[in-house]
């Protein structure tokens, strides 16, 4: 029996070798798995969508002083820039150059007016001539008084010489001296100087009432034309141009010894003392402005106080034109027409709920937000109420520390909760 040996000798031992890169491969791959894929498959078998934190801006609610305030450009302008007219035509002369500092009362520039000036000459004479004849009135009606008095001493005399008279034969009838047609006629006598006194005492008085009346019309002509006399006097004095306030001188409007007509623009005085800022404001918020309302202006990074102290009645353009003032005078660094950023307070109250302000309450309708509850964000109807530039006031649906989706809410697709993934 023949034996057939095997190869067994022939074998080698071959020595085994780890691929430890391998292993490490496999556990990373299961770390994985379990992280990233196993969430994601239970999201989809749940029947939720997921969003990654990093695409969404959480905040949470608070609750304290809520401000309404609305951010606008502005312009600055001179709260006092008075333009000065022509009081008249005539010729004017500067006496000012664009660009000098005057003081208030300071003349600026002259009008020469012949035509004013020859009027105001005749207007003063005319006034000459019914003052003499005031006066010569006056005198007039002294030496009628003196006539009057004369014309009532005369009746006077004679009333006493009939008086007399009568007393005479009164005496001499009644011893039957006097007959009685004498005596009839001395009492005829007694009786016409008695009535020539009653009418010449009512004839002075009417004389005097008529003299009173013509010295009282010829006052009253003179006053009138005085009156005249005062207001071309006014308008001559006002042909010297004056600065009404302290301030820089702006463009002349016309050139040096031109002729300007009545009412004509001469030259600006630009008052640096205060400033005010023109502002325009767009028409949605006109019914919520209000005189005095506060309002925070920034220059060169600065805050200033401020009140609105002007609104337009009318909308142009979409916008309404207001005014604020400075609180504070003497600012530095202002400039007239300047540029700056103005912030308008439009009301403020507390123990309100409000959340910063992004884009849920537009995409969102501020009719609902998503509330991010263990790593889900749910959605929630709310009711929203005033905005202002940083925050959004919260009426209802929220309470105090919620965590809420304030970015953009159109990811969501309106879906009633997404699982949120880091």
């Amino acid at each position: 029996m023949t034996y057939i040996s095997d190869t067994s000798a022939q074998d080698t031992q071959i020595e085994k070798k780890r691929n430890y890169k391998l292993y490490l491969s496999v556990a990373v791959g299961i770390i994985v798995f379990f992280v990233w894929v196993v969430p994601q498959l239970s999201v989809w078998f749940g029947g939720q969508g997921a969003i990654r934190l990093e695409n969404i801006r959480v905040a949470e609610v608070q609750k304290g002083q809520f401000v309404r305030d609305i951010s606008v450009q502005g312009r600055v302008v001179a709260a006092k820039r008075p333009t000065l007219y022509s009081p008249a035509q005539g010729t004017v002369t500067y006496h000012v150059t664009p660009g000098d500092t005057v003081k208030a009362g300071e003349q600026l520039a002259t009008i020469d007016s012949p035509e004013l000036t020859s009027l105001f000459a005749q207007e003063r004479a005319e006034l000459t001539r019914l003052k003499t004849q005031l006066e010569r009135e006056k005198i007039q009606g002294k030496k009628q008084n003196l006539e009057q008095e004369n014309y009532i001493g005369k009746a006077q005399v004679a009333l006493n010489a009939a008086k007399r008279e009568m007393r005479r034969n009164e005496e001499g009838h009644k011893s039957q001296v006097v007959s009685d047609i004498d005596f009839q006629k001395a009492k005829d006598d007694l009786e016409n100087a008695q009535r020539e006194h009653r009418l010449a005492i009512k004839e002075v008085a009417l004389l005097k009432e008529s003299q009173k009346f013509e010295i009282q019309t010829r006052a009253l002509e003179w006053e009138a034309q005085q009156v005249i006399v005062d207001e071309i006097q006014r308008q001559v004095a006002a042909l010297s141009i004056k600065s009404p306030v302290a301030g820089i001188v702006g463009n002349l409007a016309v050139e040096q010894k031109n002729t300007v007509s009545k009412n004509q623009p001469l030259l600006s005085v630009v008052d640096l003392s205060q400033y005010e800022v023109e502002v325009n404001i767009p028409e949605n918020y006109a019914d919520d402005l209000a005189l005095g309302m506060s309002a925070d202006l920034t220059l060169n990074g600065s805050t200033y106080k401020g009140e609105l102290i002007a609104i337009s009645p009318e909308i142009v353009n979409g916008q309404v034109e207001g005014k604020i003032r400075f609180k504070s005078k003497n600012i530095k660094g202002l400039r007239q027409n300047q540029r700056l950023t103005s912030r308008v307070v439009l009301e403020e109250k507390s123990d309100v709920y409000f959340l910063p302000r992004g884009q849920f309450a537009e995409t969102g309708g501020g009719r609902y937000v998503y509330v991010v509850q263990d790593g889900t964000a749910v959605k929630k109807p709310i009711k929203l109420g005033s905005r202002s530039l940083g925050q959004v006031e919260v009426i209802s649906g929220l309470a105090m520390g919620e965590k809420v989706v304030i970015s953009d809410l159109s990811v969501f697709k309106e879906a009633g909760s997404v699982r949120i993934v880091q």
